[in-house]
Order: structure tokens, then sequence, then C-alpha cells
């Protein structure tokens, strides 16, 4: 149990909330199957499967959205009733209008949606009251926001907020290059991206490749900066830090990698991975915030 990607949120620290409070919250939004004539169902799930809809390890909270979405092509569409439009020209002498074949379609997409392929997708979310984090498990912040819009409908008053840091991102990002130094705790990896501001929206992206002080200076120099840096923290995890202060690409090193001979069964060792990820991703995003100057206050 590792999140792959972090879109981080700032809650109060501590932030006075027990699971059972927001279990009470999630359950009238719990996830549903998508009936026949749905296009899209969304809900939260239960983590372990075993109905609870918050799952908790050592006081932090693992929450589960889960949504169905039906796979129906607007070309599979378009190509049945184009067909049911070519009878009908044939029928009635005439091919349909602007209006009939709008509602061709509709009928056509309603006839079809009942045999659709259904895609079932998951975004996981942690919620750490402790230190005072909210983190979706989610590569893409549309994604992140579906999670949050639902999170807001169903607690009331949820103290939510985003993250900011004092310094830019790109910014900091784009000294350490310069300067050829990561900051105390870090090392910079073998990817990166530099864009340019201007019109021209250059771009150079380094991939498993080793980053040459001068060349990366150059392209410094000629008015790129940094907008992904691949990193290693505390050689322990790497990760990618992104402009919008998302992280990303997560992967634990061999030395937090625990030894199945330590769990007995399959619920010791998820909650046993997900408590460690929570207590090494929280010190990792305390030290990627104070990296950038520290957390900007309102």
């Amino acid at each position: 149990m590792w999140f792959k990607n972090l879109q981080i949120y700032r809650l109060p620290a501590p932030w006075a909330v027990n699971p059972e409070q927001i279990e009470e919250a999630l359950r009238p939004h719990a996830f549903t199957p998508a009936s026949s004539n749905e296009m899209l169902r969304q809900g939260w799930d239960s983590p372990r499967g075993n109905g609870s809809l918050v799952h908790v390890v050592n006081k932090q909270m693992l929450l589960l959205l889960g949504t169905e979405k039906k796979l129906l092509p607007s070309t599979v569409v378009n190509q049945v009733a184009k067909a049911r439009a070519a009878e009908m020209e044939e029928q009635q002498g005439f091919a349909p209008g602007k209006k009939a074949m709008k509602e061709l379609k509709e009928r056509v997409h309603d006839e079809l949606l009942p045999r659709a392929f259904t895609i079932r997708s998951n975004v996981w979310t942690w919620i750490d009251p402790v230190n005072g984090w909210l983190v979706v498990d989610a590569a893409s912040p549309a994604k992140a926001d579906d999670v949050i819009k639902l999170l807001l409908k169903a607690i009331d008053r949820l103290p939510l907020e985003s993250l900011r840091v004092q310094r830019s991102p790109v910014g900091v990002m784009t000294a350490w290059l310069q300067d050829d130094e990561a900051p105390a705790g870090f090392t910079v990896d073998q990817d990166t991206e530099l864009r340019a501001t201007g019109e021209s929206k250059a771009a150079v992206r380094y991939v498993r490749h080793t980053l040459e002080p001068e060349e990366v200076r150059r392209h410094i120099a000629a008015g790129k900066q940094c907008t992904r840096l691949a990193m290693t923290w505390d050689s322990k995890i790497s990760f990618t830090l992104t402009e919008s202060l998302a992280i990303k690409s997560i992967k634990p090193l061999d030395v937090l990698k625990e030894s199945d001979a330590v769990t007995r069964n399959d619920d010791e060792r998820f909650d046993g991975d997900f408590m460690l990820m929570t207590g090494e991703l929280s010190k990792l995003m305390t030290d990627v915030v104070e990296a950038l100057g520290g957390e900007a206050k309102a």
C-alpha cells in the first residue's frame, strides 16, 4: 500500500475529528453500482472490503472513492444513428433534419447504454489528522478535484485548504539546478524538465540522463525554468516534484521495503505498509515544504 502520486491539501494540525464522525458523514454517499441507464456513478467504498468506509491504522485514515463509468464512444453512437437515418430516408423519401438527427442520436445512445462496457476505477485518499495532511493519490488535479468535491459535499464545514509555500517551486527547483546543489536531505536524480516562459514554449526533458551542470545552466541562461525535477529524499524515497507542488512517481527504495516474514497475513501486511507509508510520507512532505521556504500563511 504505497501512494504513487500526491495531490496535497492542508487541515488543522491536529484536527479534532474521529473516524466514526467521518464514517457517519460518508455513509449517505456510499458507492452503489451504476444502473443500466447511468453513464457515471461515484461514491465512497470500503478500503478493505469489510463494509467500513474509513480504514484506520495508528490514527491515520484511508478512504476509497469508487467510480463506475460506462464506455460508449460517440463514434459507435454516430455509426448506428447514421444507419438508422439511412433507413428513415429510404422509408420516407428524405433525410432527417438537424433536429430529428439530434433526437435520433439521443435515442440510440439510450438504447445502447445498458449494453455498454463498465469501467471501474478507484482513487485513494489519506487523512492525517495528527499532522494536518489530506492527500489524494491522483496523477492529475482533475481526479483529485472529484475527491475533494465529494468530501466537501459529505463533511460539513470541512476545514480544508490548498497547500501553499513561501517560495515558487519553479524558482526554487531552477536555483537548485543552477547552483548544482540540492537542499539538505535530498539528492537530484536524472529526470527533469526545463521549459521556456516566453512565446516559444521551448522545452528540454531529461529522462534517465545525467544532468551536466554547465549544459543545464546554458538552458537556464536561455530563459528556461525547471518545471519537474526527480529527487530522492533521505535515501528512502524517490519522487518527482512538479511546478504545481504535486509529488509524483513515488517509489520506496530498498531500505524501506519490509520483509514478508514480518507479517502473517494480508491484513497485517496491508496495515504495516500503510503505517510505514504514512509515517515516511508525512516527514517527506514536511521536508519538501521546508525546502520551499515553509508554508505561506494567510
